[in-house]
C-alpha cells in the first residue's frame, strides 16, 4: 500500500511543480494548494499506514494507531486552507486593480 501512495505523492508533487512553473497566478495558487496536499500523504505515508484501535484509555487493544501525525496534519490542513483562501484574496486584489494574472505583466518594467 505503501507503493501506490508514494507513486500518488509522486504524481501529486510532479503537478503541483509544473502549476507553480505556469505563468497565470490562478495556477500556481493551485500548484502550492497541491504541494500542500501532498505533503499531507506524505507525512500520513511516512508514519507508515497502520490498522489498529483508537488510543483510548478504556479500549484493550493490542495495537494502536499513533495520533500524532493526525493531529499534525491536521493542523496543516487548516493553516493550508487560511493561506490559500489569503493567496485568493491577494490575486483577486491584484487582478481588480492592475486587470490581469500574468506574472510576466505584473512583474511591471523595473525589472529591465
Amino acid at each position: 500500500m505503501e507503493l501506490y501512495m508514494s507513486l500518488a505523492i509522486g504524481v501529486i508533487f510532479t503537478v503541483g511543480v509544473y502549476l507553480i512553473l505556469s505563468k497565470s497566478l490562478l495556477r500556481i495558487i493551485l500548484g502550492t494548494s497541491l504541494l500542500t496536499h501532498g505533503v499531507h500523504l506524505l507525512l500520513l505515508t511516512m508514519s507508515r499506514l497502520k490498522t489498529g484501535a483508537a488510543p483510548l484509555l478504556g479500549q484493550k487493544a493490542d495495537a494502536y494507531v499513533d495520533p500524532l501525525p493526525q493531529a499534525l496534519i491536521l493542523t496543516s490542513i487548516v493553516i493550508s486552507f487560511g493561506v490559500t483562501s489569503f493567496f485568493f484574496v491577494l490575486a483577486y486584489k491584484a487582478y481588480q486593480r492592475l486587470g490581469t494574472d500574468d506574472m510576466e505583466r505584473l512583474r511591471g518594467k523595473d525589472d529591465e
